[in-house]
């Protein structure tokens, strides 16, 4: 691919500075109606090889628009806190907002990169050393996943390869060292790079022709000539700015895509997988109290054991209203120490939040080592609430199988533990408790208009329910189904779940 670049190209600098002003007007029009539509945001990142022109072409473009809705990320190698997490946690945090522009240096293919050339990338799977060939095209085959997720919420996303020879960039870096004033421009890894000039070349073949897709297309740019690289550049975001500003809302999103066979199954015939827990499973009071205590003993010592401070383990309460997840989640917390967890209410999203792709709140959420992210409802909101109630799409609520599941994928493969529980009621119960609830003063509270509605559509939420469960537990990730007729039966079942995984994952770590 990076003999697409025009190479020997140049520009002339009475032609530059001709048509330069017209340039600039228009990407800055183009901005401002980005910024007032608010409709997408724009990703833009930018790669190649070492000293060829990057940096100098992405002040360019800050300085021809208006820099305050321009968010730009030099990022290197990972901090501490960085490294806790999956490694693509810290650009979930760092994308733009819609109506704003993202830079990104290397961005996501810095760590692939790396790990193919030099063994000092992070691929997520926890080993070190060298990637070899086939890992190293599995990790760009979870970019292209997340970049498809990214077009499909709307994002405009544009990649932009600076190319430049062996030769040529040799002579850049000697020019660039030979001056006293540029020396410091050099820094060490543009000359390890410079030194590793073919293995970069060949991974970077290799990460374009993965990569290059209609969605998220790359630009191969020779970096020879600076007026030529700019005018391309800034051309080339114009366009794309424009083309998609003229399209109405939505119209970017594919969405005549087949969703996967699976997805779209009939389900008219079957059972309700929910619909076939036993509940009438109980606990007699003294009994309970006895489990109770013995899980939660376990639940104390596991996370005092010097291994727990390796894990961060993900809970994931789901179920229907009224079925006992509050109640659950008090008697977990109740046997840790408040400093080792946050529980994290889901409701409707925010406006900020609304200005993000759909995951983007819950990567901003994950704990670091040691710590408890325990969620009272969760991301399942797009393949429950959200598909019931008709706030998605079908096209979106049917791919949101797969983006959850490649999520989860990567949260389990950078070490968490990810433990979901669906606790079930039946409808006569439930109505037992929304009564019960108007009836106390101090339960009044958690009854609303809305848990009201939500029993009028009782066999949606089950069949959506359901359908979650078969797309979505995974061995990675599985469900595990709560009989919560008995709320006593329920929590001991709750903790002993969660007590059993934290256990397992304790001694599997060496």
């Amino acid at each position: 691919m990076f003999e697409s670049a025009e190479l020997g190209q140049t520009l002339d600098e009475a032609t530059y500075k001709q048509r330069l002003p017209e340039l600039r007007e228009r990407l800055l029009d183009a901005q401002v109606q980005l910024r007032n539509e608010a409709r997408f945001p724009v990703i833009l990142l930018f790669g190649g090889v070492a000293s060829a022109g990057k940096g100098e072409t992405v002040h360019k473009l800050t300085e021809w628009m208006d820099p305050r809705f321009i968010e730009v990320h030099a990022v290197g190698p990972a901090s501490d806190e960085e490294r806790e997490r999956p490694p693509m946690w810290r650009f979930w945090r760092r994308l733009p907002p819609k109506g704003k522009i993202g830079i990104f240096f290397n961005g996501w293919y810095l760590d692939p990169m790396q790990a193919r050339v030099t063994g000092k990338g992070r691929l997520g799977n926890g080993r070190s050393g060298r990637a070899s060939e086939a890992e190293f095209v599995s990790a760009l085959g979870e970019i292209r996943r997340f970049e498809q997720m990214l077009a499909d919420e709307g994002a405009l996303i544009l990649k932009f390869w600076f190319h430049l020879s062996k030769r040529e960039q040799r002579r850049r870096l000697d020019e660039l060292w030979a001056d006293k004033k540029t020396r410091y421009r050099v820094d060490p890894e543009d000359l390890e790079q410079a030194r590793r000039y073919d293995k970069y070349r060949s991974a970077g073949a290799t990460m374009l022709s993965e990569t290059d897709l209609p969605h998220a297309p790359w630009r191969v740019i020779e970096g020879v000539d600076r007026r030529h690289r700019h005018w391309n550049t800034g051309q080339a975001v114009l366009s794309a700015l424009q083309h998609r500003l003229a399209l109405g809302e939505g119209a970017h999103v594919a969405e005549h895509r087949a969703p996967p066979p699976a997805v779209e199954a009939a389900h008219a015939e079957s059972v309700p997988i929910v619909r076939t827990l036993d509940l009438t499973r109980s606990l007699e009071k003294s009994e309970y109290e006895e489990r109770l205590e013995g899980q939660q003993r376990r639940l104390a010592l596991a996370t005092r054991r010097r291994r727990f401070a390796r894990l961060s383990p993900i809970l994931v309460f789901e179920g229907v209203d009224a079925a006992g997840k509050g109640g659950a989640i008090r008697r977990l917390t109740a046997a840790l120490d408040a400093r080792v967890y946050d529980v994290y209410s889901i409701a409707a999203p925010t406006d900020e939040e609304k200005r993000q792709p759909y995951l983007w709140r819950f990567w901003r959420a994950l704990p670091r080592d040691g710590k408890f992210a325990i969620y009272d409802r969760s991301w399942y909101g797009r393949v429950l609430v959200e598909r019931v109630e008709g706030f998605a799409t079908p096209a979106e609520w049917r791919r949101a199988y797969a983006e959850i599941n490649d999520f989860e994928a990567q949260l389990v493969r950078s070490g968490n533990v990810v433990v979901k529980l669906w606790l079930q009621v039946s409808q006569e119960e439930q109505l037992r408790r929304f009564r019960e609830r108007e009836e106390v003063g101090f339960k009044r509270f958690k009854i609303t208009p809305e848990d009201w509605r939500n029993r009028e559509k009782w066999a949606q939420h089950e069949q959506a329910a359901s359908d979650m469960i078969e797309h979505t537990s995974t061995e990675h990730a599985p469900w595990t189904l709560v009989e919560a007729e008995d709320k006593r039966y329920a929590r001991v079942k709750v903790l002993k779940t969660i007590a059993d995984a934290i256990e397992r994952a304790t001694e599997a770590l060496d």
